[in-house]
């Protein structure tokens, strides 16, 4: 049997990580695939990495032990620079914006330092001129709709930049016609495996199932698949969720997802996603 690593982090324990373990690990034994977990703190040493698998599901953003096992020669799916790529939302909207594919209007916010902060944050009034109010605010680095808000006045968004000083940010354009509204196609290799159409009707800008969104089953349009498609395409994911927004003007790429959770597509459509992505694994082996 064909053996290969499941590498997750070893501090993320609450249940949808344990669910997703084993839907992971079931399909990659349905597949023919002898899958160990691994977690990242079972890397220390330099030669925790000896005789490694050829391959591994990397499910988890430890970027620096990725670049590490593919330095030793294992293909990870996904790659460290997918990950990182997916990881940082401001490196995200420059990959699709090289890319040429549509996106909500982005401006990324100038980078400041712990302890030094935005004075006044006089550069906000060019910010709001661009892209009106209200508008939102990511942080580089969040998870399911965390780190991601909607700010209404240039106060909102000075004291929102102040707390994240530390951290990458970018603001975009409110699509108002898509509040509390997504879709979620999950993408593995060159195809759309399945969709689902999330809708918060708790008064929640955010459509993520985290934040009350409610799930329902969704057949993408044509536009909608092949820009899916091209955002994965253009972040080199070997499997991702692609958030897309539909405006006035079209579907909109969100967020490109490199770990994205699938427990509740599954719920929803009925499709594991880890069946498509053993069937990439396997052929690696």
């Amino acid at each position: 049997m064909k053996k290969a690593w499941l590498i997750i982090n070893a501090f993320l324990r609450g249940s949808s990580f344990a669910g997703m373990r084993a839907a992971l690990l079931q399909a990659a034994k349905d597949a023919g695939i002898d899958m160990t977990v691994k977690t990242n703190a079972d890397f220390i040493t330099r030669d925790s990495l000896a005789n490694p698998p050829a391959a591994a599901l990397f499910f988890d953003k430890d970027i620096r032990l990725a670049k590490r096992m593919e330095s030793s020669g294992m293909r990870l799916f996904n790659s460290a620079q997918a990950i990182a790529v997916c990881d940082d939302k401001t490196l995200t909207s420059l990959v699709l914006e090289q890319a040429g594919l549509p996106q909500p209007e982005t401006i990324l916010c100038p980078m400041s330092y712990p302890g030094i902060g935005y004075g006044e944050g006089e550069f906000l009034d060019e910010v709001i001129q661009a892209l009106g109010l209200p508008l939102v605010i990511k942080e580089g680095k969040g998870s399911f709709g965390k780190q991601v808000y909607l700010a209404r006045s240039k106060d909102e968004i000075l004291t929102i930049v102040r707390r994240a000083a530390h951290c990458e940010l970018l603001f975009q354009r409110f699509i108002s016609e898509s509040a509390g509204r997504d879709l979620r196609l999950y993408v593995v290799g060159k195809q759309v495996v399945a969709a689902i159409r999330r809708v918060n009707t708790q008064g929640d800008f955010r459509a993520n199932l985290e934040n009350g969104a409610s799930a329902f089953p969704h057949t993408p349009t044509a536009a909608q698949e092949a820009l899916a498609l091209a955002a994965s395409e253009a972040c080199d994911t070997d499997f991702a969720g692609i958030d897309l927004l539909q405006s006035n003007n079209g579907p909109l790429v969100c967020e490109v997802n490199s770990n994205a959770h699938f427990l509740g597509l599954m719920r929803v459509t009925g499709i594991n996603p880890a069946k498509a992505m053993m069937e990439q694994i396997r052929a690696a082996l």
